[in-house]
């Protein structure tokens, strides 16, 4: 045998070896590849669950605070509101208070008092009502605990029962909140309301009577 035949049968063993070890090589390395492509996409869907999950939190944020801006703008002058409302009820107290013979006198210079007393009246209703403060007089409705307080039954076998038949004190109301709940007198003794009577427009939450409760 020539020198370099042996020389090639003592290499090809290793050549062999070598050819039978490539095929497992380059399926662990597809493998590994394969494992890495799932962990990215594993990742990538972490990532992208967190930035919804970021994306949803920050838009909660952005409407809560636009909510407690706008009911901070509209309930702003709410307690001044309701601090005015006293005032205005002590000017009508004095105009009820003076007695009809004084009214029918006709002095000049009390008729001008009392004119001024109703004109300062009238403005100052106005003006509440301008920064969203609306009066209640609820008298021929249904009593609706939300905006109402019964002082006393009337015995009124006339009108359906739980009827508003007399409004003691008009109350006041701000958005969607009740400054003052009317004071008012209810009828007992006559039908009850049935469904075909229109339900009365869902009044504003009474934030007194839920402390009181």
């Amino acid at each position: 045998m020539a020198m370099s035949d042996q020389i090639k049968d003592e290499r090809a063993p290793d050549e062999n070896e070598t050819a039978d070890a490539t095929p497992e090589s380059n399926e662990n390395g597809v493998n590994g590849d394969y494992e890495a492509l799932v962990r990215l996409l594993k990742e990538n869907e972490e990532l992208k669950d967190r930035a919804l999950r970021a994306a949803a939190d920050m838009e909660n944020l952005r409407r809560r605070t636009a909510r407690e801006l706008q009911d901070a703008r509209a309930y702003s002058a709410a307690n001044f509101a309701r601090d005015m409302l006293s005032v205005s009820d002590n000017l009508r107290r004095a105009l009820d208070a003076i007695p009809a013979e004084a009214k029918a006198a006709g002095d000049a210079g009390f008729t001008a008092l009392i004119e001024g007393v109703e004109m300062t009246e009238r403005a100052m209703l106005a003006a509440l009502e301008r920064h969203g403060v609306k009066k209640l007089q609820p008298e021929g409705e249904k009593f609706d605990p939300n905006f109402h307080q019964s002082m006393f039954e009337v015995n009124n076998p006339d009108v359906p029962a739980n009827t508003v038949v007399q409004v003691v004190q008009p109350g006041y109301s701000i958005g969607e909140r009740v400054l003052r709940p009317a004071m008012v007198g209810v009828a007992k003794g006559g039908p009850k309301h049935t469904a075909n009577d229109a339900p009365p427009e869902p009044g504003p939450v009474n934030e007194q009577a839920e402390k009181d409760a």
